[in-house]
């Protein structure tokens, strides 16, 4: 089956605001902290990987509880 869609692109158009407010909180939840500039390149592999792991999570619990019948947090 082909898709036209690029692995990176989103599927829900605004989703981007959203999922930057969401990396921003997750990190402050994690104790990590971006560069005021907005400068990524001093960020530990690590740190990135958190965010992302945790950012994830989220949002695979946000998808099973609206699965389930749940309203989201």
């Amino acid at each position: 089956m082909a898709n036209n869609r690029s692995s990176g692109s989103l599927v829900v158009p605004g989703a981007s605001a959203a999922l930057d407010q969401m990396k921003y909180e997750v990190a402050r939840s994690l104790g990590i902290s971006f560069a005021q500039d907005g400068y990524y390149g001093d960020m530990l592999t690590r740190d990135a990987g958190y965010i992302g792991g945790n950012i994830t999570r989220r949002l695979v619990e946000l998808a099973e509880s609206q699965l389930a019948g749940k309203t989201s947090r």
